[in-house]
């Protein structure tokens, strides 16, 4: 079974039977020395910094797996209202938090 993962308060066709609570996933990211020094002189040449648009990535996916994987382990169907967080830990390395509400459909 696949976990449906949407961002509004309703899966459209499906109807909300049961609210499991909230659910999250996760994780904090950081690039090794040598991309965080590649980085560190394209910020001071202007420009996208690719190495921590890389980073960012691989967080929210690694982040939205445990969400996933928490609301599988509760039984949901579906996760309404998925959001996403973010705060710097310290330079170069950051939290992305990825949170909704686990619910049952029928």
């Amino acid at each position: 079974m696949s976990v449906i993962v949407v961002n509004t308060d309703f899966v459209p066709g499906k109807e909300i039977v049961e609210v499991l609570g909230i659910v999250k996933g996760n994780v904090i990211q950081a690039k090794h020395l040598g991309k965080d020094i590649a980085a560190g002189f394209r910020q001071l040449v202007g420009g996208e910094i690719k190495e921590y648009t890389e980073m960012m990535s691989e967080a929210r996916e690694i982040a939205m797996k445990r969400l996933i994987e928490k609301a599988e382990e509760m039984g949901a169907d579906a996760v309404v209202n998925l959001r996403f967080m973010t705060s710097m830990i310290m330079g170069g390395a950051a939290e992305i938090l990825a949170y909704g509400t686990a619910v049952k459909l029928r």
